[in-house]
């Protein structure tokens, strides 16, 4: 059992939380949740005694033992590490920091099993929602400044939080629609004498009527559009026989499949490389040492690559940044509406590039796929560095995306829900199903399908 008592921490006007009373007790996992900057990460290290609060202190149990787990920890992509951290001393209270960065699907089913029968207190931050769902007995969600705790997963504090949410602005809309009502009464009738005495009493119910202040969320979801400029033809997208070594190693050997109409393909496998690779082949990025690939005259492309840096090289400001992109026949106004809608307001949209964090970078680079209107995304990994909220907007943008979409990600959730075809590589060739994720990890046929291809490429 670890408590948080009476926590504040505020840096200069910032008040990440305050009033902070939680007890953590063994047997449950708490998801910590809440937007970039919101202070998961801080909440961590002052649960772990590694940086101080304003005020408050943290109690764990007589000889209880806490154990850290940080993500960049996981970067061996081992089961053997996790296990030997996990494990080491079986400690009372286990602190994990987007412990699923960089494992693959089957080192996370091993951790969701895991920390399923741990029988101690885990806290774990974590922008994986299937991950959240499956290990969380309940949230702590960081906003408003406080830290509030809910019984039951992630989607169970979602769906909750938001009815509550439009609860509250119904009741509001309510009132203000009566308020108005009153007050249309009273200015058209307060100066008849025999409608006076009706007018007077609706003064004073309109004073009665209170609209509750709605407190400022630190949850912002930006607006994610794709909007094709046509739709595609026949011919989307043929590969036939792409292979490519790089540093002597066979990266790609004989690649071939065809992309039809309305395909939302995840390329999985356990060897990034590979992946990135083919998009980076697709998009026009790299050449292949053999075989060719053709795009349908009616498609138009645009690549999210995982590695993005390039094109914030310089010390641009964000309007002059995209307006690179934008129609020629656009200027200022038009790139502060855009940015406004991708929660650059203000001054700003007034940074430059090279002081950009990760998830504002990605959002850049999702601003200038939608000015492109393609009808064909290729997205590399484009959940890294995005918060949940980021991550379900962009979910569901490409969710209703009505043309084709090629990618690769980490997050469970934001493949099964967008996915209806699974491409996986490996080094004996490709395995190709229409199904959905689940279905796909869940096969019987494909694990045996991928049993004899790893043989037959030892």
């Amino acid at each position: 059992m670890i408590c948080a008592n009476n926590i504040a921490l505020a840096y200069g006007k910032q008040v990440l939380f305050k009033d902070v009373n939680i007890m953590f007790k063994p047997g449950n996992c708490y998801g910590l949740i809440g937007a970039n900057g919101a202070g998961k990460s801080t909440f961590l290290k002052i649960l772990a005694r590694e940086i101080e609060p304003d005020t408050g202190d943290i109690s764990v149990g007589p000889k209880e033992r806490i154990a850290v787990l940080r993500q960049d920890h996981f970067a061996f992509d081992t089961h053997r590490v996790l296990l030997a951290q996990a494990l080491f001393g079986n400690p009372d209270v286990l602190l994990l920091d987007e412990p699923t960065n960089n494992l693959d699907i089957h080192s996370i089913a091993w951790l969701e099993d895991f920390l399923y029968r741990f029988k101690n207190t885990v806290i774990v931050v974590s922008h994986d929602r299937h991950f959240m769902n499956q290990v969380c007995t309940h949230i702590a969600d960081i906003d408003f400044g406080k830290i509030a705790v809910y019984a039951g997963n992630y989607d169970f504090w979602y769906q909750a939080s938001q009815l509550h949410l439009n609860q509250k602005q119904a009741d509001n809309k309510k009132i203000t629609d009566r308020a108005n009502e009153l007050k249309t009464f009273i200015q058209r009738f307060s100066s008849n004498a025999s409608k006076s005495r009706q007018a007077t009493s609706r003064k004073k119910l309109l004073e009665k009527l209170t609209i509750e202040d709605m407190p400022v969320s630190s949850r912002n979801y930006p607006f994610i559009r794709f909007t094709p400029e046509r739709p595609c033809g026949n011919i989307i997208l043929e590969v036939e026989g792409v292979s490519k070594t790089i540093d002597g190693e066979i990266v790609l050997d004989n690649v071939s499949f065809t992309v039809n109409k309305n395909d939302k393909i995840a390329f999985m496998g356990s060897n990034s490389l590979a992946k990135t690779t083919l998009f980076q082949i697709i998009a026009g990025e790299m050449e292949p040492d053999k075989g060719s690939y053709r795009w349908g005259t009616t498609i138009s492309h645009s690549y999210f690559p995982k590695e993005h840096q390039g094109y914030f090289n310089g010390n641009l400001n964000l309007i002059e940044w995209l307006l690179q992109f934008a129609p020629p026949k656009e200027g200022e106004s038009f790139a502060r509406t855009f940015l406004g809608r991708m929660l650059f307001s203000g001054e700003d949209a007034l940074k430059t590039t090279d002081v950009l964090s990760g998830g504002e970078k990605v959002r850049c680079m999702l601003s200038r796929m939608m000015l492109a209107r393609s009808n064909a995304l290729i997205l590399d990994e484009p959940t890294n560095h995005l918060d949940l909220e980021s991550i379900t907007a962009l979910n569901n943008s490409l969710i209703h995306f009505p043309e084709v979409v090629l990618f690769t990600s980490h997050d469970h959730e934001f493949v099964n829900t967008l996915v209806n075809r699974v491409i996986e590589l490996t080094p004996a060739g490709i395995i190709d199903r229409l199904m959905t994720f689940d279905a796909y990890v869940e096969s019987a046929e494909v694990a045996k399908t991928r049993e004899l291809m790893v043989k037959k490429a030892a």
